[in-house]
């Protein structure tokens, strides 16, 4: 019982901590506060008061302003003007709104761009962009930065101690719309970073990104291209093409840092700082740890019925929206500091689809409900009223076309931000941090680096083997077990009693010192999962000089011989107790070592009867190493609950898409299927919304007695 509560203890103050910065911005009984953006600079100024108090009558709690607005804050070079958004600003203050300030650099105004075209962004293909699009500019450049300074130095001036300024966002969705800048500026800045990172020294680089291959070898940095595939340049080395990555990200990180550092001189010490990330599996340029310690926390955006994300099966699937997506964008930003909100969460149709559905009755309060599950500290929504010109006239919001009449996902939004409140007040003192043991019990680390995709897109070995694929196979088994997932870098504690459980799926790239961490962490109680290629290359993205994936056969107790793949219309099967899965994408084939277990065989081939799946214990915990990508999920979800089942961990058995989450005291079931399905409610639990029987769109909250 004394090491129960202990455990209890140390996971409470681990997550206090990590909570704590949050926690001065948005307490915790305030549970999700809702707010929704508004842009003053596409209306009549007649109407501003009346729409603004309208997002007060509404139940709104704050407002969001000026991201896109450049143009209006400095219609010329060096004159400002700052009359229309102190008017918006004075609106939202009286009538008691909070407001989330807004950088304006994805929209750099005309003058701008035509007085240093330097600045646009470059495709592949040479060809610059031009004004009158978003996030053409390169954020990192030492000009466009000159002006960026002047402008967030301006806004920071004279809304940085606003008492009704929450916070600040920096940019939006930060990525560039080329995804990789191809420009001169950014051809020189490569250069230098590459000299910096192999100390000045051209063997090394030659080394390191193996261009001894094809006569690729370089005398001197002013030699280097960006590797482009269109061109040719460097398009041999996938080694280079990998550090290209690498360095592109970090560009559109100091675009983040740059800012922040501005705004921290500036702004009261009781507003915060975040951005927006977004679309993470269509942005492999963008990585968002990289701006860890200069935010304050990182809110994401989510956009469910695009239909280019993973939707569920059935009729209703693409009226439901990815869940999915939107449970893995929450816990992934969440990653970054440990607390996250969601910026940006659709109120019904949008117009940048493959096609654009009505959201089915109750999706939109279903995704709310679902945003609190997860952890969100508040929700915002974009946008207030649909536009009535420009690009996005198509995008629903929660007033319809005429200003004035509450559009059906708007009503969803006051359902819920009424149900929030009913929370509040009625269940104030439910509301805790301290989560149930079967939750701590079963928290799972999801080893995360970016270099893994970079370099698996390069050299996929199949047109087939798409690296998010693999990774959400593995993580939708997990929140259909109904476990609470964190992303860590390999720079964090590999922590056994706070993550009993670490995921890390097609690791390729790896070095000792990350298998030195992984086999202290087993053997301090950890369990962990690798799935197939971990381990087969080193940091520059070069095989070992060694046997197969050698470095890591000593953990997980067997040899990794060679792997194979299928054709796409041609199934091979594994198997394992008394069951079959198919496969055809990918699949080591292993040696076990004495003393391994065999979890599952290849049934079929000319290795039939050698080990796919293995297992070991090393000290208190065990490491597990599943060697093929199964087609349906079905053998990554029977040993994954076959790992956690002999570690004593209750899970949960959910149909993928409906996830089961606890949040401050509150237990949340969504179904995003389309059947009704079971929440997993207790027989002495209270139901406050909904029912146990969950249909398709609906929630079901509960608290246990």
């Amino acid at each position: 019982m004394k090491k129960y509560l202990l455990f209890l203890l140390v996971i409470h103050v681990t997550f206090c901590l990590a909570q704590r910065s949050m926690d001065r911005f948005y307490p915790p009984q305030e549970l999700m506060p809702v707010g929704v953006y508004y842009y003053p600079e596409h209306w009549e100024r007649s109407q501003w008061e009346r729409d603004i108090r309208r997002i007060k009558e509404l139940g709104f709690s704050f407002t969001h302003y000026g991201e896109f607005a450049w143009a209006q804050l400095e219609p010329e070079e060096g004159k400002f003007d700052f009359r229309w958004l102190d008017e918006a600003v004075k609106i939202a203050s009286d009538i008691g709104l909070k407001i989330i300030m807004c950088t304006p650099s994805p929209c750099p105004p005309v003058w701008l761009t035509q007085k240093h075209p330097e600045i646009l962004v470059v495709d592949e293909k040479g060809v610059q962009r031009k004004h009158g699009i978003r996030l053409h500019a390169n954020a990192a450049h030492p000009t466009y930065q000159k002006y960026i300074k002047r402008i967030v130095t301006e806004l920071g001036k004279r809304y940085g101690n606003h008492p009704a300024v929450v916070g600040w966002q920096i940019d939006n969705e930060p990525h560039f719309d080329t995804q990789y800048d191809y420009s001169e500026y950014s051809k020189k800045a490569f250069r230098e970073w590459v000299k910096k990172k192999y100390n000045n020294d051209i063997k090394a680089l030659n080394k390191a990104w193996g261009l001894a291959f094809w006569s690729g070898l370089l005398n001197n940095f002013e030699q280097i291209e960006i590797p482009n595939k269109v061109t040719g340049a460097l398009a041999s080395s996938p080694h280079a093409i990998l550090d290209f990555k690498r360095f592109n990200a970090e560009q559109v990180a100091k675009g983040i840092q740059f800012q922040a550092a501005i705004l921290r001189k500036i702004i009261s010490p009781q507003q915060y700082i975040t951005t927006n990330y977004a679309y993470y599996k269509f942005l492999p340029s963008v990585d968002i740890f990289l701006t860890k310690h200069d935010l304050d926390f990182a809110t994401h955006t989510m956009y469910l019925l695009s239909q280019w994300l993973n939707n569920p099966e059935g009729e209703l699937g693409h009226r439901l929206g990815s869940g999915m997506e939107l449970s893995f964008s929450s816990e992934l930003a969440r990653s970054v500091n440990g607390a996250t909100a969601i910026m940006e969460l659709q109120p019904g149709q949008i117009n940048w689809g493959k096609f654009n559905p009505q959201p089915l009755p109750g999706a939109v309060r279903m995704w709310l409900w679902h945003s609190f599950g997860l952890g969100d500290r508040f929700a915002c929504t974009y946008r207030f009223r649909q536009p009535l010109y420009g690009g996005e006239m198509y995008h629903a919001g929660i007033m319809e076309t005429d200003g004035v009449t509450l559009a059906r996902g708007g009503k969803e939004y006051v359902q819920f931000i009424k149900e929030i409140e009913q929370l509040k007040t009625k269940y104030a003192s439910t509301i805790t941090n301290v989560a149930p043991q079967e939750i701590e019990a079963r928290r799972t680390a999801f080893l995360w680096n970016m270099d893994n995709q970079w370099e698996t897109d390069e050299q996929k070995q199949s047109d087939r083997y798409v690296w998010w694929n693999h990774i959400y196979t593995y993580y939708e088994v997990l929140k259909s077990m109904g476990c609470p997932v964190t992303f860590l870098q390999e720079s964090d504690t590999f922590d056994a009693q706070k993550y009993p459980f670490m995921v890390a799926p097609s690791y390729q790239l790896i070095d000792k010192h990350l298998i030195d961490k992984w086999k202290r962490y087993v053997e301090e109680g950890g369990h962990l999962i690798l799935t197939c290629r971990t381990g087969e290359k080193n940091k520059h993205g070069q095989f070992h000089e060694a046997l197969r994936q050698q470095p890591i056969w000593e953990l997980i107790g067997a040899k990794i011989l060679y792997f194979d793949m299928m054709p796409a219309e041609q199934n091979a099967t594994i198997a394992y107790e008394n069951k079959t899965a198919a496969w055809n994408i990918w699949a080591d084939i292993l040696e076990a070592y004495e003393g391994t277990e065999i979890l599952a065989t290849y049934a079929d081939q000319f290795y039939k009867g050698a080990p796919a799946v293995v297992t070991r214990k090393l000290k208190k915990g065990t490491v597990t190493y599943i060697g093929a990508w199964s087609q349906n999920k079905q053998l990554e979800n029977d040993i994954l609950r076959t790992v956690y089942k002999r570690a004593q961990v209750k899970i949960l058995n959910l149909p993928y898409y409906v996830f089961t989450e606890w949040r401050s005291g509150f237990w949340v079931t969504v179904n995003y299927t389309s059947q009704r399905v079971e929440a997993p409610v207790h027989e002495k639990a209270t139901i406050l919304y909904g029912n146990k029987e969950v249909e398709p769109g609906e929630v079901c909250v509960w608290i246990e007695n």
